[in-house]
């Protein structure tokens, strides 16, 4: 079961994840978590190959921990994307080889993250899409976010 947030303190970089149904945006935070950048968008097969594609990026990050956007509805019941979310995040601590035993993971609300970001950035969204920018910055805006709440 992933952490809840006081629960949550790895001791390293945290990797923030905007998991999509083609896409996972990834951004990363400083050792002293406190502040985020975007790192790329990695796009999505199945679970095994989307994990040994992070790999290389936990091992140069040293990432020590996990925040992934949780897609509850604007009302703040879970959407369908949840079930999605949570089955992951089931497999990341099933997957003890790569992650270790327990490593911290902490779902956070990742709503309006989107909307945040178009209004950020002053490029076309069908744009930002297509290099994979827009996931990126969803990702930095979600693990900010937890990073600002820790």
């Amino acid at each position: 079961m992933p952490e809840q947030i006081k629960e949550f303190h790895p001791p390293g970089r945290i990797l923030g994840m905007d998991i999509g149904q083609k896409t996972i945006g990834l951004a990363v935070s400083d050792v002293m978590h406190s502040m985020s950048l975007p790192l790329m968008t990695i796009h999505r097969t199945k679970y095994t190959k989307d994990i040994h594609t992070l790999i290389p990026i936990l091992k140069d990050y040293d990432i020590s921990g996990f925040v992934i956007g949780w897609p509850l509805n604007m009302d703040g019941s879970r959407s369908a994307g949840c079930d999605r979310i949570q089955s992951f995040a089931d497999q990341m601590l099933q997957d003890t080889d790569i992650f270790g035993k327990n490593p911290p993971i902490l779902l956070w609300d990742e709503r309006l993250s989107t909307e945040a970001v178009k209004e950020m950035v002053d490029k076309p969204v069908d744009k930002m899409k297509a290099s994979g920018q827009l996931d990126a910055l969803a990702a930095q805006i979600i693990l900010q976010g937890a990073l600002e709440a820790l």
